[in-house]
């Protein structure tokens, strides 16, 4: 009998070895004999310093091959979040995945699923309430930008917010070259320290690039700032093919993995060992309509082949998925949150972002976000994968009740049937028919909008202690005071 073996890939692949390579190789020609642009004298001078060449005057470093792969050799591979009491919430390394709502959307679809306005302070506050009541969402984020917040500080009082009133770690980001330094302040706040914020970071700081091929200098001084002080920092690069990238979804990957490895030497020039992820925010550019949907199959296929880049690399992974392009919660929303979620979890990302989120990244629904709670709960079942070993095999129960056994009051079934399935919330209609139209015959966004207004009214998070809590409030009253803004009209009151 003729021996069968399976050598095919638990996860999904869309390069090969070789093509990984081939990336890899023309991304290090690219460094090393076109170059990136980095807006920031600092930043250059570092590249020069450890061998790059630079042209001051277009602002672009050319990188050496041997240069970038020291970065890539000194990055670690593993990098642990902790929440704000100091416990392990994140080990993003191999294929550990974890999601969070999608970030800095302009605009709120309210509870009736229709009418949308600019996202405002208390919106932050209400998602990272409703963000720490859902159990398969293990981070927070950044999730709209309030337009009640001046912009001089609109960094700093978003990750003031999210400290406030959720304890679970946080995907953030700064909006100016001082940014990073502020928020760095009010972290080593709530940790007690800046040596204990870098022995268990609590946050990690967002940085995208301006594509193709360049960083500002707002990026470039947050890169720097972010490894000096030792804060894990995640790089955000959009392909956008046609547009920003080549129109090949290949060409794309080489744009992103090119923009990535110039921001990680940065990184490991300014701090040999600084943490860093490799991330993305892919999108396709429709030239139909002249959008940039984030969530079209394309995009996702990107990102899984982005990350793939990155996993031969040996690097923490982030990318932007289990989100939509549609305006409303609905079977568009379902259809799109689910492929590119699964197909991003397939794919071994550490950070998946995008829950909540519709509209190309411009909208939040908080309905949406405990909807896409389920949608995150079936990916890291399917995470897990089927264990297989004696225990979950039962053969010798299956042979002890035989042809047409009754395995509904087997011992074994009582240890397995909760903890072998994902057990979905009601959001999820599993309910007979009969039982269904007695329970009021409603949807799932129906069963959303009950499940967001009883946690607003019931859920409370756990609570900062009232002394970490006054210190926080003194440095962003600082913060304020130095930019003479005496109150945020929607804010806390502090």
């Amino acid at each position: 009998m003729a021996k069968f073996t399976f050598e095919g890939q638990p996860r999904l692949r869309l390069l090969s070895n070789e093509e990984i390579e081939k990336i890899h190789d023309q991304a290090l020609g690219i460094l090393e004999k076109t170059g990136v642009k980095f807006d920031s004298e600092e930043a250059l001078k570092i590249l020069e310093n450890h061998g790059a060449v630079v042209d001051y005057t277009k602002k672009v470093a050319k990188i050496p091959g041997k240069l970038v792969e020291k970065a890539i050799k000194s990055a670690p591979e593993e990098i642990k979040l902790y929440d704000r009491e100091g416990h392990l919430a994140a080990n993003l390394s191999g294929n550990n995945v974890y999601f969070d709502p999608g970030s800095c959307a302009i605009k709120m679809i309210e509870s009736d699923g229709i009418t949308t306005r600019s996202s405002q302070s208390y919106d932050l506050i209400n998602i990272s309430k409703v963000n720490d009541a859902l159990d398969n969402l293990a981070l927070q984020s950044s999730a709209v930008t309030p337009y009640d917040v001046p912009k001089v500080i609109g960094d700093s009082f978003r990750l003031y917010l999210l400290l406030k009133n959720s304890p679970k770690a946080i995907i953030t980001g700064a909006f100016s070259v001082e940014g990073i330094s502020k928020m760095r302040d009010m972290l080593a706040v709530v940790r007690g320290g800046y040596k204990e914020l870098e022995d268990k970071p609590l946050a990690v700081f967002d940085i995208c690039a301006s594509p193709p091929l360049k960083w500002t200098n707002i990026s470039a001084q947050n890169m720097i700032d972010c490894a000096r002080y030792g804060l894990p920092q995640e790089f955000i690069t959009m392909a956008m093919p046609g547009a920003a990238s080549p129109a090949t979804l290949a060409g794309s990957v080489l744009v992103q993995a090119t923009e990535t490895l110039s921001g990680l030497t940065l990184a490991q020039c300014t701090r040999e060992g600084a943490p860093c992820i490799y991330g993305s925010a892919p999108v396709t550019f429709d030239m139909r309509h002249g959008t940039t949907p984030m969530s079209a199959l394309e995009a996702t296929m990107i990102g899984a082949a982005y990350v793939q880049m990155g996993k031969y690399y040996g690097l923490p992974t982030h990318t932007y998925a289990g989100l939509s392009d549609s305006k409303l919660v609905d079977i568009q929303a379902g259809l799109e949150t689910a492929m590119s979620g699964i197909i991003a979890q397939l794919a071994g990302v550490n950070v998946i972002s995008g829950a909540g989120i519709l509209d190309f990244v411009g909208c939040f629904s908080l309905e949406k976000l405990v909807i896409d709670n389920e949608v995150c709960g079936m990916a890291l079942r399917l995470n897990k994968g089927i264990d297989v070993n004696d225990e979950t095999l039962a053969a010798e129960l299956i042979s002890e009740l035989g042809p047409g056994g009754d395995y509904l009051l087997a011992d074994h079934t009582l240890r397995w049937y909760k903890k072998e399935p994902y057990l979905p919330s009601k959001i999820i209609v599993r309910q007979s028919n009969s039982a269904w139209e007695a329970d009021g015959s409603k949807g799932s966004f129906a069963l959303a909008q009950e499940r967001v207004r009883d946690i607003l009214e019931n859920h409370v998070p756990h609570q900062m202690k009232p002394e970490k809590e006054k210190e926080l409030d003194h440095v962003v009253k600082g913060f304020m005071k130095e930019h003479g803004i005496k109150e945020i009209p929607n804010g806390p009151n502090m």
